[in-house]
């Protein structure tokens, strides 16, 4: 790795960086730190950066994750009003594990939609980068899906979409925002271990 340029592409991305970047990326981690603490202010401030980066992504020509956080808005909403409405009997919606019905969905989603959004981004944009950008979208669609059921799977497909989206974003000039998608993936590694802590807790219950 060329740790020299990575330097000189933090310095630079810094410099280029602007406010509304810079706070997208602080309710974004802010929101992760929440998500991981399974505290409801997930969903207030992760729906202040998803619509701050529907418009950087616009503006950086990132068509599909334009695409994926206006659905991040649109799976907020749902999962702010699952996670406030849990079933009777229940005080707060609880974390689980998901069984093979739900694993074959999961994976449904992502067959499909990766294809779709690589083919759409060909034919209709002026991307640069259909294939990488439409993998970290289509990974994205199966974590807030899972995410918003509160099922610990969602961390692993997160993990998975940071990983992939730390290098795409420095690709693309958006510096700040790489070193985030790192810090989100330890942020994710943490919110898997304390997920799966608090279904055996849930289960002595």
């Amino acid at each position: 790795m060329d740790f020299e340029l990575l330097r000189t592409g933090l310095a630079e991305g810094l410099q280029q960086l602007s406010w509304l970047e810079a706070f997208a990326v602080l309710m974004g981690i802010t929101s992760v730190y929440f998500s991981t603490k399974q505290h409801i202010w997930v969903y207030p401030t992760g729906i202040v950066s998803v619509l701050i980066y529907v418009w950087i992504c616009f503006d950086y020509g990132l068509y599909a994750d334009m695409g994926i956080n206006a659905y991040y808005f649109g799976m907020s909403v749902y999962g702010w009003y699952l996670w406030t409405h849990p079933q009777e009997k229940q005080d707060t919606l609880p974390v689980t594990w998901q069984d093979g019905k739900g694993w074959v969905f999961s994976l449904l989603i992502f067959g499909c939609s990766f294809p779709l959004l690589a083919w759409a981004l060909l034919q209709f944009t002026d991307s640069t980068v259909p294939y990488w950008d439409s993998f970290t979208t289509a990974s994205a669609f199966v974590a807030m899906w899972l995410m918003a059921k509160k099922k610990v799977e969602s961390w692993i497909f997160w993990i998975l979409t940071d990983l992939v989206s730390i290098p795409l974003y420095f690709h693309k000039g958006l510096v700040l925002t790489s070193f985030q998608y790192l810090f989100f993936t330890a942020l994710a590694i943490a919110g898997l271990f304390s997920w799966i802590q608090a279904t055996r807790t849930h289960a002595k219950a």
